[in-house]
């Protein structure tokens, strides 16, 4: 679980629809933000997050190790009654998230998320994707982290009242959630 260290921490969270997509021009009413931390013992990492808005959901995911597949997982849970379990792997600047066989809840679609991590670890860029029949992937939204700065002390900062910026462009509107 080490190998996940690069995570530890507080992230801000930014989502970046197509204009084709529903939640596009999405607005929202604070910081969008995700923790990661290890649960007491270190054998797990607990995922949280919080989107301030209401069509996006919060939620928390576990990823640990699973000895019978020989590869991470992480149970995700979120504030719809969505549960899921994806395949993970984090490693060599990428974190990889798939799900593409039904688990506690149907499988529609299929998903995976592709993120790659800067060479300082405070930035990971990345993609969710889905797939209906299994083979033919499209993207689905942008999800990019940021993790938030540390004081002397190792605490996080405390940031002014945050502010949305929406920026646009004809083909991905963004919400910035800073």
């Amino acid at each position: 679980m080490q190998a996940l260290a690069p995570l530890i921490g507080e992230w801000r969270m930014e989502a970046v629809f197509p204009s084709s997509s529903p939640a596009a021009g999405m607005e929202a009413d604070g910081v969008a933000q995700a923790v990661f931390e290890y649960l007491p013992g270190g054998q797990f990492v607990i995922q949280r997050w919080e989107v301030p808005h209401p069509d996006a959901p919060d939620g928390i995911a576990i990823i640990g190790w699973d000895g019978g597949r020989r590869s991470l997982v992480q149970h995700y849970f979120d504030s719809r009654g969505i549960a899921r379990l994806y395949e993970m792997s984090f490693g060599d600047g990428v974190w990889r998230l798939s799900r593409t066989a039904a688990d506690f809840s149907p499988l529609d679609f299929a998903q995976r998320y592709t993120g790659v991590v800067s060479d300082d670890a405070r930035m990971i860029q990345g993609a969710w994707e889905l797939s209906t029949d299994g083979t033919q992937w499209e993207h689905d939204f942008e999800l990019n982290y940021s993790k938030r700065r540390r004081s002397k002390k190792g605490r996080t900062r405390a940031s002014p009242r945050p502010r949305i910026h929406l920026k646009a462009d004809t083909d991905h509107p963004v919400a910035q959630f800073t």
